[in-house]
């Protein structure tokens, strides 16, 4: 049997949750590919730890720049670094208070914008290798990431999987695309990430505890559409949205049919753009996330409020055409009296129409 325990989340402590967390072991340089404008934090395990920052101005030029200049916060634990430009690529180093190192991170933050996006089943292919420049033996290749789990359960869904620009030259490692040419050379036009999806299928299992969004939404007048974005979700996540109870996939988006939505590529389809009403729900690995309800134009209290009006209108009327008329008076009074009440209890339960809708703890 499913209990579901109501809780209303307004007074709680937020979570820290981030879209993507970086380790590295202590003491050691790692280097690693990743993607911009979404969130990353990187741990450093050290008390009072101080932070300094290379920036790759080209191959071998680096300079530095105070974390303050990007939109960064240092924590106890390490450091987030909000939706990072690729210009951003570099040196991330973390020193204790006694001026050792602990972990130093160098990081290829890869132009998302540029992804190239393609599905399996609908035969696309992804880039091939490349050389660098004409004659050269430096090849420019994918490094593929696992894929991620499935998007659903207990009905098809999708998977995805993150692949990353890499050079790879004569006897050497292959290091990230703008870790290895810097920002100031030329760019090959092969010199761009990816995202690969595929149909799959999986069971479902049981869930625990899970916040849920109630939330609405309403298109904008003049463009006629809206942003949707579905909490904790990332391009590093399994996500996967619904339309009134249909899901809305990758496959549909990128085989040229007509859609009524977008999944948003840079965000690996957090962000959903919509451009008629519905009820829109998303999951994030297999988790129920959010609803989305579209919001009317004229909410229950605003028709309270419209008919109070009409009903002063007609006490008007009233007293301007029988004056010593004291029945009808009484009666519009009386169900005056009433709308005004339902109103008061509507203010006190009904939530306001452009107010967030609160969080739902639901256990099972």
């Amino acid at each position: 049997m499913m209990t579901i325990l109501w809780l209303l989340l307004g007074f709680a402590v937020p979570l820290l949750v981030f879209s993507v967390s970086i380790t590295c072991p202590h003491g050691k340089k790692c280097q690693l590919a990743l993607l911009s404008k979404t969130d990353v934090f990187l741990y450093c395990n050290s008390s009072e730890a101080q932070w300094f920052t290379y920036f790759l101005e080209s191959e071998a030029n680096w300079s530095n720049k105070p974390l303050s200049a990007w939109d960064t916060e240092i924590m106890p634990e390490g450091i987030l670094i909000r939706s990072p430009l690729p210009s951003q690529t570099g040196f991330y180093i973390c020193w204790d208070k006694k001026g050792k190192l602990v972990v130093q991170y160098k990081i290829d933050f890869q132009d998302v914008d540029t992804l190239h996006i393609t599905h399996r089943d609908l035969g696309q292919k992804p880039l091939q290798n490349e050389t660098l420049t004409l004659g050269s033996k430096d090849i420019i290749f994918t490094h593929w990431e696992p894929w991620q789990d499935c998007n659903r359960c207990g009905e098809p869904g999708e998977r995805k999987r993150l692949g990353y620009c890499y050079i790879q030259s004569a006897l050497e490692k292959p290091v990230p695309c703008w870790l290895y040419q810097g920002n100031s050379r030329p760019r090959n036009s092969r010199m761009r990430p990816e995202m690969q999806i595929e149909a799959c299928y999986v069971q479902c299992e049981a869930l625990t505890v899970e916040n849920i969004v109630f939330d609405d939404f309403q298109l904008d007048e003049e463009s006629e559409f809206a942003w949707l974005t579905c909490p904790l979700g990332s391009i590093y996540r399994p996500v996967v949205w619904e339309a009134n109870n249909a899901a809305l996939t990758w496959r549909d988006q990128l085989s040229g049919r007509e859609v009524s939505t977008v999944l948003d590529p840079a965000s690996g389809g957090t962000q959903l753009l919509v451009f008629r009403p519905a009820v829109y729900r998303c999951f994030v690995q297999q988790q129920m996330r959010a609803q989305f309800n579209p919001r009317s134009d004229v909410d229950t209290l605003e028709l309270l409020q419209r008919e109070e009006v009409r009903r002063l209108q007609e006490v008007e009327k009233v007293r301007a055409r029988k004056p010593g008329s004291r029945k009808g008076l009484k009666l519009l009074l009386l169900g005056g009296t009433g709308l005004g009440l339902l109103g008061v209890l509507l203010r006190l339960f009904y939530p306001q129409r452009r107010q967030k809708r609160n969080q739902v703890l639901l256990m099972k």
